[in-house]
């Protein structure tokens, strides 16, 4: 199966295509600053606190989509389930 792209001929379609290209590359460059910020944040409360790293990124998780019902729901689901399959 071949793709076939659109190649533009347009002066204004390409400088609106590579303008577009660059400011994703900024926004990805934001994102990857960002993971790092998260990563060294999430460290330096574990060092600092003692509570592990997967809890704190897990906590911020739930934080960010205030979706702690859901979260519990699903874990008592899961539970439930390995009780009964699990013997």
């Amino acid at each position: 199966m071949t793709t076939n792209i659109t190649i533009p001929t347009s002066e204004a379609d390409k400088k609106k295509i590579a303008d577009c290209i660059r400011e994703i590359d900024g926004a990805m460059t934001r994102i990857d600053a960002e993971r790092d910020f998260i990563k060294e944040a999430a460290s330096a409360l574990q060092d600092s606190v003692g509570v592990p790293k997967k809890y704190i990124n897990k906590m911020a998780r739930i934080y960010h989509k205030q979706n702690l019902a859901e979260v519990t729901t699903e874990i008592s689901d899961l539970e439930q389930l390995y009780t009964e399959v699990i013997k």
